[in-house]
């Protein structure tokens, strides 16, 4: 690979889209291929190129579904056959058009990996995701930075192949552990929680490899970008917490599904934009968007209606991927591709293995992770096109990652099948006294002291809540010293710079409180007394940490905005009136806030599932969404015999946007209901079974032509459900519906008994054909 340079044309490129790339591609490759000179040509063109190839994606990806492979891989191929390097079919005019909509699939794509990500999620993956995520990144990268030394690629190509080799594919493993039926093993959380923090870690890795890639890679120069991206990301974060949720609930009735997609794809484009604006990329707006959406109680709804565009905006991106193949490239360098995909295969199998093992998971459990991993996916393309936007990356180097892609995507089913066998094979030949000490390692890091886990979760909120409160308080003193002090200094030129430092110290006394007094909890303090003698000790210099710090920001600003000597007896001053005269009421106030911004952070988690699903040992939470034709459908939980016959354990039930914890045995299952099922990996598979067996037992004898659906009504005095008892109504029969809350002014009815009569006003929740909604108003 050292015969091909990069082109100087290539190299030339600053644009950070791959537009310009592709236009200049399509120049060298057909250069008969004529720019349209009017605006009705170039929309025509637009539009025939998009026309051709969606029909020819279309096509491919029915023919992959028919032989149950990836769509992902049919729009590679489509890409292929859509692209001049294919002669036998007509090639697109311009493939400028094509990466236009492409650019909109990476900001889309971006968005929507986001919504799957939450914070909140980030929070409850715990230290085995991170420990794990970050010995596969680490190893993967040196790895792949060691394979492109040795095929003689330079420093920043070999830096962007190991970033490109090193993140798993989200939409790969989750599609195939739904076509297994694996998706409710223990291990399958596991890995959805490692590629949550991949997820975080290639958004990071796509702004330091854009520094590296301007040469901007001198100590301090990388230090900085380091700083102010995590500065923004958390600025964003609190702010987008603190408002997005709010505005949503109030907004709530409002939203239905197209009020709805325009909101999120207006907040989707605005940070994204944004973004670009404080000097990152439009990807990680829209990623960090769709992760604070993810916390929001809209987010399902948000996921299922910004499906559609995710999926025609995706799968442009994933063809305009494909036209980027070459064949020449790729028999030229057929013997590059197989070492990167077994790299890529052995590699994640090993790193993965060894991350969970390290966090204490069980031998299987590990091997069935590490198996899982082995593939490289939309990152690795996303990266790619970077490096090609940049003008670093080899030309060649993009067909070959993609073609390692297709390789392990097709290859990821066989192995995940693979991952029992192979630790069946390795637990027969594993020396007895290896085998043992993983066992105890993993008992005695579950079984691990009390005390201190309980100082680990105390350090985890002290360290997060001196963060935040840090970034805060320097982001009230930037925004002071670039908008506040120039606007009071020209509105107010006598005592404009003295109100605006009192504006400044009073929006930050309720941080400079949070910050300075203690956050360990009664109960903490009792059970670290009850567990060591000098437990005080380590809280009394955390106290102290804190003083000092809460002095070092109201000195700072102080001696900001005046000289040194008067900045510090101004600022000490102020941190003794702080300390001596903080009053109720502004902890008061500082606790409302702190409650507002936590109901926001979990209000989907509030309304929805639980916090944690890992429980003991094989036992473990799943959710399962049931269909119409599940066989207890319509029973209440005491009859469905699902502990007598599983072996589970119903833990909540989510029925649109209701959510009930620890559901009574007399509540009824309805079709589209989430169950939170407790259960073990054998029981949860049985379950399942069952539940598919008989939904394609119902669809093959009696196909239905409706989809179950959950919706609120309004009565009216036309309804002629109205006044009737529910017990004689006949809705099952003759609305093919099932009534399952009646709203009555300020009093809710759940599950409401067949003697209650309809009242005009009255709202009720329906679930069942949507066609015979409007027939019962």
């Amino acid at each position: 690979m050292t015969d091909i340079p990069v082109s100087a044309e290539y190299a030339s490129l600053t644009q950070e889209t791959v537009g310009e790339l592709t236009q200049k591609v399509s120049t060298e490759i057909n250069p008969s291929a004529e720019t349209p000179s009017s605006e009705e040509d170039h929309t025509n063109g637009l539009i025939a190129d998009l026309a051709w190839i969606l029909l020819l994606g279309a096509i491919v990806t029915l023919l992959f579904k028919k032989m149950k492979q990836p769509v992902v891989l049919g729009y590679i191929l489509a890409g292929f056959l859509a692209s001049p390097k294919f002669e036998y079919l007509p090639s697109i005019s311009n493939l400028d058009n094509i990466s236009f909509w492409a650019d909109l699939g990476i900001v889309v794509l971006m968005f929507s990996i986001g919504l799957e990500f939450s914070f909140k999620k980030l929070m409850n993956s715990g230290s085995s995701a991170i420990v794990t995520a970050l010995i596969i990144i680490t190893g993967m990268t040196f790895a792949g930075f060691g394979v492109g030394y040795i095929l003689g690629l330079n420093t920043i190509n070999c830096i962007f192949l190991g970033g490109m080799i090193s993140m798993s594919s989200t939409t790969i493993i989750m599609k195939s552990l739904d076509d297994l039926g694996l998706r409710q093993k223990k291990f399958a959380s596991l890995v959805l929680a490692v590629l949550i923090i991949e997820d975080l870690f290639a958004v990071l890795m796509l702004v330091l490899l854009s520094s590296l890639a301007m040469g901007d890679v001198k100590g301090i120069e990388l230090l900085y970008s380091i700083g102010k991206l995590i500065f923004f990301l958390i600025i964003w974060f609190l702010v987008g917490v603190y408002v997005i949720p709010t505005f949503l609930t109030k907004m709530r009735s409002y939203l239905n599904d197209e009020t709805l997609l325009v909101v999120a794809m207006g907040l989707c484009f605005s940070m994204a934009v944004f973004s670009v604006t404080c000097g990152f990329s439009l990807e990680l707006g829209a990623f960090v968007m769709g992760s604070i959406l993810a916390g929001t109680v809209m987010a399902e709804r948000m996921e299922r209606v910004i499906g559609p565009v995710k999926n025609l905006f995706g799968s442009v991106f994933f063809i305009s991927v494909g036209m980027m193949v070459d064949p020449h490239v790729l028999t030229q360098y057929w013997w590059e591709i197989l070492i990167l995909a077994l790299v890529v295969i052995t590699g994640m199998i090993i790193f993965g293995t060894l991350g969970m093992l390290v966090t204490g998971q069980n031998l299987k459990v590990a091997m069935e992770s590490g198996f899982t991993l082995t593939q490289v996916g939309e990152f690795s393309f996303i990266i790619a096109s970077l490096g090609m936007s940049l003008g670093v990356l080899n030309e060649s180097l993009y067909p070959i990652i993609v073609a390692v892609s297709v390789l392990t995507i097709f290859t990821t089913p066989y192995f995940i099948k693979m991952a029992d066998g192979a630790y069946a094979g390795v637990e027969k030949h594993l020396p007895r006294g290896l085998n043992f000490l993983i066992s105890r390692y993993s008992k005695q890091v579950v079984d691990s002291n009390e005390t201190k886990q309980l100082w680990i979760a105390i350090i985890k909120r002290y360290v997060w809540r001196i963060l935040l409160y840090s970034v805060i308080l320097l982001a009230e003193i930037l925004f002071s010293r670039t908008f506040l002090f120039p606007v009071m200094e020209d509105y107010i030129p006598r005592w404009g710079h003295l109100a605006a430092t009192v504006i400044t110290i009073a929006g930050m006394l309720p941080f400079l409180v949070a910050m300075s007094f203690s956050t360990t909890k009664p109960d903490e303090r009792i059970r670290l007394h009850r567990s060591a003698s000098f437990y005080d000790v380590p809280l009394v210099a955390m106290r102290i940490v804190r003083y000092l710090l809460a002095l070092f920001f109201i000195t700072y600003f102080t001696t900001l905005a005046y000289s040194s000597i008067t900045g510090w007896l101004v600022g000490g001053g102020c941190f003794i009136l702080i300390m001596v005269f903080a009053s109720t009421k502004l902890m008061q106030r500082y606790n409302r806030m702190e409650e507002r911004f936590m109901n926001n952070l979990n209000s989907r988690e509030n309304t929805r599932l639980g916090t944690n699903n890992n429980l003991v040992d094989d036992m473990h939470q799943a959710y399962i969404q049931i269909g119409q034709c599940a066989p207890f459908v319509g029973d209440k939980i005491k009859d469905s015999r699902l502990r007598d016959d599983y072996g589970v354990s119903i833990s909540s039930i989510q029925r649109g946007d209701d959510y009930m914890p620890l559901p009574s045995p007399m509540a009824r299952i309805f079709p589209g209901d989430i169950l939170g099922v407790i259960g073990s990996d054998d029981q949860l598979k049985k379950l399942n079974e069952d539940i598919e067996a008989f939904e394609q037992a119902c669809c093959s004898v009696a196909p239905t032509q409706h989809k179950a659906e959950l919706k609120s009504i309004r009565l009216t005095d036309s309804s002629p459900i109205v006044g009737m008892p529910l017990g004689k109504t006949n809705i099952q029969k003759d609305y093919y519906s099932m009534i399952v809350k009646v709203q009555r002014g300020e009093d809710e009815f759940i599950q409401p008994g067949a003697d209650m009569v309809l009242r005009p006003g009255d709202a009720i929740w329906v679930v069942g054909d949507p066609d015979y909604f409007d027939k019962m108003r």
